[in-house]
């Protein structure tokens, strides 16, 4: 299953036996999934003017996911105990998937804080013990999109012809920049950098770090069985769906 997205670059591993459920339970809704991820494109303009937030393209995404029945939803768990409320837990899924045999949960997580990936594989594996999902997917900046972010990010820029800040403003649709961000960028300048290359070192360190939500600490927290027992799809989105 899912060979379209592996031919396509995407990085696609699967845990425990997500792929049999898939197969045999939810092979209409894997179609969905892997239909959606194929139309995604991401416009290299978008990196820039999110400014390290949600790219337009990723909001995308999630209406494409809602719009076809990937809803998000607030899972709400209580235990009593002679009628006294002892335990009151909530976990909010980005997206849920109901269907006949069972229900997936799908978390995406472009770009956020690297700790956010235990909290969504330790929510599928509680969600998984009471029984109130089959399987979870987690989606997420892939390893050849995390490497060649640098040199997208310059590329843009070069594009078009951005050679200072007041250029930024210009072409793209960035948020304010921090004093802190903009003495980074010239300190760098200063020693005869050329203003795309230097933004670029800066703003994807500073954006799309070592310590954000990327495949390579996706995939630490699998290794170290994160998420078990939950059968679990992982996908990462490369770098061949964005438009430079």
């Amino acid at each position: 299953m899912f060979k379209g997205l592996v031919s396509a670059g995407f990085d696609v591993v699967i845990r425990n036996h997500a792929e049999a459920i898939f197969a045999l339970d939810f092979p209409g809704q894997a179609q969905e999934l892997e239909d959606v991820l194929l139309q995604m494109t991401i416009p290299a303009e978008d990196l820039v003017g999110s400014g390290g937030g949600e790219a337009k393209s990723t909001q995308w995404l999630r209406r494409q996911l809602s719009d076809k029945g990937w809803p998000k939803h607030n899972f709400e768990f209580k235990s009593y105990l002679d009628g006294a409320e002892q335990l009151s837990m909530s976990h909010e899924i980005d997206h849920v998937r109901r269907a006949e045999n069972g229900t997936i949960a799908l978390e995406i997580e472009w770009n956020n804080k690297d700790p956010f990936f235990d909290r969504d594989l330790e929510n599928f594996q509680r969600l998984h013990q009471q029984t109130a999902i089959s399987m979870g997917v987690m989606i997420t900046r892939g390893r050849s999109l995390q490497d060649s972010m640098r040199q997208i990010i310059e590329d843009c820029l070069r594009k078009y012809a951005v050679l200072d800040e007041a250029d930024l403003k210009k072409h793209f649709d960035m948020k304010d920049r921090t004093a802190r961000q903009r003495e980074a960028v010239k300190k760098l300048t200063d020693r005869q950098i050329p203003f795309a290359k230097a933004f670029a070192k800066h703003f994807t360190s500073d954006k799309f770090g070592t310590a954000t939500t990327h495949w390579a600490k996706l995939e630490e927290r699998i290794d170290r069985g994160v998420g078990n027992p939950c059968p679990m799809l992982l996908i990462g989105l490369p770098a061949s769906i964005v438009i430079p």
